[in-house]
């Protein structure tokens, strides 16, 4: 019985040696041939995304488009020479490509919102609408770029928060691009018989001397209106947005204590209430 046993498994032990020899026997330069191309593309899809991240790097296209492209140039490249190594091994592919077909259709329509973020960011890099370091302000948003991703863009403030807006929400929408600044405004009223001259001068002696001020966009002082209290003055400056509230609240104080020390008063308006008493005898 031991012995039947023993000459049944090396009977199976055989055929499959038969199967495996014959297989490498009539396949192995098929195996061999698609084994070659496969390493053969895989060098090649190197050498292409070299080439085509050097060019880019050449023009100056941004990093992260650059890195997209590279990346799926590579991919494709394998892509290609897969199907190539598969068709070689006697594989059909045509049933595999239909198959693909089926399921990346279905993934995008899976995935369509992730899609239109990453179109949304390719437009956003190409066109540079905005950099990395420019103030943006959209749908009520305004923050100092950190970085440009195909998903996401990503914005701080001074506070250090970190905003996130996915890029189909940029693009199409109005945008406001002030750059590295921020737009400081500020209104106040003086009386009509001081002299606006010399407001004017000593808020712009205060802004010509503040370090933070940015000297490259012109100062604007000057009387923005008349009213029922006094002259209104109007002030506009730029400031650095990484230090906009620190700027702004330092020169606040500094005007402050210049129009004191110059005896120019703010006027506030006064009310007077009448009361009438109509039970007089």
């Amino acid at each position: 019985m031991a012995e039947n046993t023993l000459g049944t498994e090396l009977a199976q032990v055989q055929q499959i040696y038969d199967v495996v020899t014959e297989f490498m026997v009539n396949y192995s330069f098929q195996i061999l041939g698609a084994l070659i191309i496969f390493l053969l593309g895989l060098w090649l899809a190197g050498k292409a995304s070299s080439l085509v991240e050097k060019q880019l790097q050449k023009h100056g296209i941004d990093i992260t488009l650059s890195t997209f492209v590279t990346h799926l140039v590579r991919l494709l490249v394998i892509i290609m020479i897969s199907i190539i190594a598969l068709g070689k091994l006697g594989i059909s592919v045509t049933p595999m490509v239909a198959a693909i077909g089926a399921a990346s259709l279905g993934a995008g329509l899976a995935v369509q919102g992730m899609l239109s973020n990453y179109a949304a960011g390719i437009t956003i890099i190409v066109t540079r609408p905005f950099v990395v370091g420019n103030t943006i302000s959209i749908n009520n948003i305004t923050g100092q770029v950190k970085d440009i991703k195909l998903g996401m863009t990503y914005l701080t403030n001074e506070e250090g928060e970190l905003i996130s807006i996915p890029n189909k929400h940029i693009l199409g929408e109005v945008l406001h691009n002030s750059f590295a600044n921020k737009l400081v405004e500020l209104h106040f009223n003086i009386d009509y018989q001081t002299d606006p001259t010399t407001v004017i001068n000593l808020i712009n002696d205060i802004l010509a001397q503040h370090s933070q001020v940015d000297k490259s966009c012109p100062l604007q002082v000057g009387i923005n209106g008349f009213n029922s209290t006094g002259l209104d003055i109007g002030v506009r400056y730029w400031i650095p947005t990484n230090s906009y509230f620190q700027g702004k609240y330092q020169i606040n104080l500094q005007l402050w204590q210049a129009l004191t020390n110059a005896g120019i008063k703010i006027p506030n308006p006064i009310r007077q209430l009448y009361m009438h008493n109509s039970n007089i005898d």
